[in-house]
């Protein structure tokens, strides 16, 4: 069970959730980056690592039988604030191909660095799936 927590007279959000409660087996996606599934980067842009390390994330998620709909927390280490901010508008459609319209609880940081000097974001995700 996933309930989604919105506190009443709160404008809601866009593109997450406030909160969550949720009941069943909890499944931990270590950050995932932008290389495919062996340890390669297929490109430097910021969008295209993105879209990947969401693949990645999905990828984890169907090994434990669960999917997009069952996050109930991800967060998101970006080495760039302002590249992110100016490429929302392309951030939206990426996501959307990867995880659906499924929008858990979010933080998005950025970070001086992220280990593999390639990677430009670095995510990882709570999901639980129902009992």
């Amino acid at each position: 069970m996933i309930k989604f927590l919105q506190p009443p007279g709160w404008t809601a959000p866009k593109g997450y959730a406030n909160g969550i409660a949720a009941r069943g087996t909890t499944i931990f996606v270590g950050g995932q980056i932008g290389w495919n599934a062996q340890q390669q980067f297929e490109s430097d842009d910021f969008i295209v690592q993105t879209g990947q390390a969401l693949r990645n994330v999905a990828e984890v998620l169907r090994e434990a039988g669960a999917g997009p709909e069952h996050m109930v927390r991800m967060t998101w280490y970006i080495s760039d604030r302002d590249e992110y901010n100016a490429r929302l508008s392309e951030l939206g459609p990426v996501y959307r191909d990867a995880m659906g319209r499924n929008f858990p609880a979010m933080t998005c940081v950025q970070v001086a660095a992220l280990v593999e000097a390639r990677a430009k974001v670095e995510i990882e995700v709570t999901a639980v799936l129902p009992d």
